[in-house]
């Protein structure tokens, strides 16, 4: 046989190898990404991780924390964050959905404007987290935070609608954390991310039940890696009230109220958490079945007419002071709406005033229900024992 029949068949299989390769030469296929440093090498998509791991929670049902390793995946409402361990760079997990927000550990020199949130911070004894805040010094009352901010620990940075965007990117901003009034402002979420700010809104004034408001400790332990102190933390609130929430009620019927400078009642609404811890804590919460089912706002004005017919036989009125200030006397009580004098509480002398701090201290809640049981069971024997609540006289 000739060598070129032998020769050419072989050339022209050599020179259709070489057209099937970019530039004529054979190459390897691409290679497979890598996870990002943290994540398991057998996941390579969301879609594959296995939250196995769940949060223990007791009361509170507007957020859930679930675990995959290091990382974490929060959920709040219809939001979804996921939380991701320090050293871990780039995207943690290929196709992430586009509206997970990321937030990386350590979350730094947050933008605190929920200043319900801050109480939380104090007890997990983690306030150096938070250098920017959303209200200015005077509309504080914790004294952590004044010291922090005459210090310059703290700083203001603009109100939710109007932040500082400067100040925050200068800062490092790792995080902001809103309330919901961001919602009336969508344009400032906006921007924050646009920046590059990871914005978590806040929602445990939704929580109806007052401990599901406070397990929302929990949460920022688990943004911070300090579950265990938080749930020592609330495990200790727990035990407090154990002997409280396991008596039956007194029967003694509460009134939960602040007068309008316009002379209308602000009272609580039957749903709210307010209205269930005063009956937790052995009470019965006047006016009943109000304002269920309106909206999602916890508080409600109502005529005068309508709080004296439910309430002038109440045992017991607590003032809300931080509507409209503190008072002192019931002469002062009576001087903002004159047909309070007719109610029995009054003239009993069972009218007790919240200092106007209860409210930024949002984990306050079981010692309010604490101070209300007392009240209940002492009268005006509880004066001296008492952490939040003072009597009028």
């Amino acid at each position: 046989m000739k060598l070129w029949k032998i020769v050419v068949p072989l050339l022209a299989l050599a020179l259709a190898l070489c057209a099937c390769a970019p530039g004529g030469a054979q190459t390897d296929p691409p290679p497979t990404p890598e996870p990002s440093q943290g994540a398991d090498p057998a996941v390579r998509s969301w879609n594959d991780v296995s939250w196995d791991e769940h949060m223990e929670l007791e009361y509170a049902q507007s957020f859930s924390v679930d675990y995959y390793g290091d990382f974490k995946r929060v959920t709040i409402d219809t939001e979804t964050y996921l939380v991701v361990p320090e050293g871990v760079d780039g995207a943690p997990f290929l196709d992430m959905p586009e509206d997970v927000t990321v937030l990386r550990q350590p979350i730094q020199n947050i933008y605190l404007q929920a200043t319900a949130a801050m109480d939380c911070f104090r007890k997990l004894d983690a306030m150096d987290a938070v250098t920017l805040v959303g209200t200015d010094a005077p509309g504080w009352y914790l004294p952590e935070v004044k010291e922090a901010m005459e210090a310059g620990r703290m700083v203001y940075a603009g109100k939710y609608s109007a932040p500082d965007y400067e100040l925050l990117q200068a800062s490092g901003c790792g995080m902001a954390l809103e309330s919901t009034m961001i919602y009336h402002n969508p344009e400032v979420k906006e921007q924050l991310e646009r920046l590059g700010i990871p914005v978590l809104v806040e929602r445990s004034s939704y929580e109806s039940h007052p401990l599901g408001r406070m397990e929302w400790v929990k949460l920022y332990g688990a943004l911070l890696n300090r579950e265990e102190e938080a749930k020592a933390y609330y495990d200790g609130q727990l035990e407090r009230l154990e002997p409280v929430l396991e008596q039956e009620s007194t029967g003694k019927t509460v009134a939960f109220f602040a007068v309008t400078a316009n002379g209308m009642v602000t009272v609580r609404k039957s749903g709210d958490y307010i209205a269930k811890a005063i009956d937790l804590a052995g009470g019965v919460y006047l006016p009943r079945n109000l304002g269920e089912g309106e909206n999602a706002l916890s508080t409600m004005n109502i005529q005068m007419e309508s709080f004296y017919h439910e309430a002038k036989d109440a045992d017991v009125l607590i003032y809300n002071s931080t509507i409209e200030g503190n008072l002192e006397t019931l002469e002062q009580l009576i001087a903002k709406s004159a047909p309070l004098a007719d109610f029995k509480a009054v003239r009993e002398g069972n009218v007790w005033c919240t200092g106007k701090s209860m409210f930024q201290e949002s984990q306050s809640v079981g010692e309010m229900m604490l101070d209300i049981h007392n009240i209940l069971t002492q009268g005006h024997g509880a004066d001296g024992s008492l952490t939040y609540l003072y009597r009028l006289t």
